[in-house]
């Protein structure tokens, strides 16, 4: 029975559709808003963003008329009568009457804050926020675990689509050489708000977060994602990203011993060219009679075989993890394995005492490395250095360190990492009811 059948189906069971909260009004989420509401037995009945015209017209571009509410009863009796709430305080969040919340503000610190929130409270989180996921996601996996809520990351982006794919090949008995994506923009490790302003202007997008898909962040963090979420290895530090045509994809990332790049089997990478916005896992086999059939079926000549979906469709996509959370009880992703961080390199010299502006800024990009390696560099993670002050100079293109930072220890971000990285050593972790005091004291 499809999705759209069994939500009609809990409605007509339960007499009550399934109330979903929205946090961030921006591209993403209002993208997420229009599609979720063409389901039947879903309504958006809240929608919080700092910007309160945005919530509102998240709202009313759904064809929902949101209520006024002045105060947490005020707002929790108009969701009970079926109404929708547009709000600027995520500090509201924990007390709405609400199965879903959707994480969408794309601010790493946000992401954990709305995430502890609404999990302590017993309510599901699907973010949209991938780097927050890559640098405490298994931490929050086991915060989740503490709750009668899921945490998820969302469909959608490429991470979960990928690691759909790669489930799929192992389900098959493939043996996975390769998994990632096609890269949409051309590389430039250098790029900045400021460098890409008429660009973004253009496409009508925020310059940093251009910046980050330009400059490679959002490479490594989803792929970064995709390692921790099936065990997946890192081809090497920064992946090598080579350019490729979805008919080549099988001789790109074969191994070298046959012709390609990869020197090891099981890892993540991204090429550029019009692999984009696809993504691909690229598989072997040894039998010859599968080897045999798969040529047949016309998936190339062998050992070697690429499976390609030709999209992922972002925001649009974002629903179906509400329904899986809801009518499946289960994530579409999570850390399940910790196999991949990721740092940062300066894209220019840094001078002692500068504050870093942090992903999609002016100042560092992100760059994925195997876990093990990163810990042993004591490299410090991306999604941590918002804020951070600058303890010396560093030459353009160094490769941060905790010893390079001074970090700021009262967002919640940093105080999380601190806890999931003691987490291995056998140090106190807080649950989530001492986290969620935390945040609240």
């Amino acid at each position: 029975m499809s999705y759209r059948d069994r939500l009609q189906e809990r409605l007509d069971t339960t007499g009550r559709p399934l109330r979903v909260g929205l946090v961030g009004a921006g591209q993403m989420g209002r993208g997420f808003a229009a599609q979720l509401l063409r389901m039947p037995g879903i309504t958006l009945s809240a929608v919080l963003d700092v910007q309160h015209e945005r919530a509102v017209e998240a709202l009313t571009q759904a064809g929902i008329d949101p209520s006024e509410a002045d105060d947490t009863a005020t707002a929790v009796q108009v969701i009970e009568d079926g109404g929708s709430i547009a709000l600027t305080s995520v500090d509201r969040l924990a007390g709405l009457p609400l199965d879903v919340v959707v994480e969408a503000t794309g601010v790493p610190d946000v992401a954990v804050a709305v995430a502890v929130q609404a999990l302590a409270a017993g309510i599901s989180v699907a973010t949209l926020t991938v780097e927050a996921d890559v640098t405490v996601g298994r931490y929050l996996k086991q915060l989740a675990e503490q709750s009668d809520a899921i945490y998820s990351v969302c469909r959608g982006d490429e991470p979960v689509e990928t690691k759909i794919l790669v489930d799929y090949a192992r389900d098959l008995n493939f043996e996975v050489i390769c998994a990632g994506k096609g890269k949409n923009n051309p590389l430039d490790p250098y790029a900045t708000p400021e460098s890409l302003a008429e660009r973004a202007a253009q496409k009508q997008m925020n310059p940093k977060m251009l910046t980050s898909f330009v400059d490679g962040s959002k490479a490594m963090i989803e792929m970064a994602s995709l390692a921790n979420t099936t065990g997946l290895g890192v081809s090497r530090r920064g992946m090598f990203g080579p350019p490729s045509t979805v008919g080549t994809l099988h001789e790109t990332f074969a191994l070298v011993k046959d012709g390609g790049i990869i020197e090891e089997a099981g890892v993540v990478d991204y090429c550029t060219g019009p692999v984009a916005p696809g993504v691909f896992v690229v598989i072997r086999t040894d039998d010859p009679y599968v080897h045999h059939e798969m040529t047949y079926l016309q998936m190339g000549d062998g050992p070697y075989f690429a499976l390609y979906r030709p999209y992922h469709l972002a925001s649009i996509e974002a629903p179906l993890t509400v329904y899986e959370m809801v009518l499946d009880k289960r994530p579409s992703l999570t850390s399940d394995h910790w196999t991949a961080e990721v740092g940062a390199q300066a894209k220019r010299a840094l001078k002692a005492g500068e504050r870093i502006d942090g992903i999609g800024g002016m100042m560092v990009r992100g760059l994925i490395d195997k876990a093990e390696d990163f810990a042993a560099e004591g490299l410090v993670p991306l999604g941590v250095l918002a804020g951070a002050t600058l303890k010396h100079d560093v030459p353009v293109d160094h490769t941060l360190t905790y010893d390079d930072v001074d970090l700021d220890e009262s967002a919640l971000i940093v105080r999380m990492r601190r806890i999931q990285e003691s987490m291995s050593s056998g140090g106190e972790v807080p649950d989530l009811a001492t986290l969620s005091a935390m945040i609240a004291g």
